[in-house]
This record gives structure tokens, sequence and C-alpha cells, in this order.
């Protein structure tokens, strides 16, 4: 059973910056995707198992980082200059075990965490 475990956000001003995490039970290409109110869920960005890799959204393109430390099993997506735009529930997704290709497509990953929310205040 893979277990994914999303912490770190919260209400913020544009502006200002916060840093999600997500634990994993293992070790896996990991994304993140975000669902802002009335739309449809959306790529962030994406890392490949040793982190040598990452893939973001053209929107968060010098603004956010995705990074993770595998001797924690812990993605990160550190959000710098937020703006009101950004507000949305964060989610964090898992590939399958044994895939090592990075995706910016929802329907590759199979496992999901709960969601955290951000709201970034003008």
């Amino acid at each position: 059973q893979v277990r994914l475990v999303e912490s770190g956000g919260g209400l913020v001003q544009a502006g200002d910056s916060l840093r999600l995490s997500c634990a994993a039970s293992g070790r896996y290409v990991m994304g993140w995707f975000r669902q802002a109110p009335g739309k449809e869920r959306e790529f962030v960005a994406t890392i490949n198992l040793s982190g040598t890799t990452t893939t973001y959204t053209d929107s968060v393109k010098g603004r956010f980082t995705i990074s993770r430390d595998n001797a924690k099993n812990t993605v990160y997506l550190q959000m710098n200059s937020l703006k009101p735009d950004d507000t949305a529930v964060y989610y964090c997704a898992a590939r399958s075990m044994f895939r090592v290709a990075t995706s910016s497509t929802a329907d590759d990953y199979a496992y999901w965490g709960q969601g955290t929310r951000v709201t970034v205040s003008a």
C-alpha cells in the first residue's frame, strides 16, 4: 500500500513563499498537481527518482522548485513569489514502482495524496 501525505499548505499573501512536503512510503517518480476552485486538475511539476530531472508547467517556471530527499522518501515543492492564481488544492502523486520516466499527465500517476490547500490573497 503506497501512502502519500502532504503538508505545508496555508494562507499567505501575494509575494510570499511556502514549501509543501509529501512523505511517501517508498521511492517513486513523483509529481505535484493542483486544482483551483471550478477548474480541472493541472500539472505543476515532476521529478525523477534521482532528483536530476525536473519539469514544470510554464506558469510556475522560475518561481517553484521541486526537489526530493530520498533518505526521507520526501518530495518538496518550494513555492516563491506566490500569486493569487496559485490558489488551489495541491496534490502530490506517485507513479507505479518500476516507472522511471517523469510525466505531466495525471493518468500516469497511480497514487495520490489527500491534498493540501494553498490560498494566496492579493
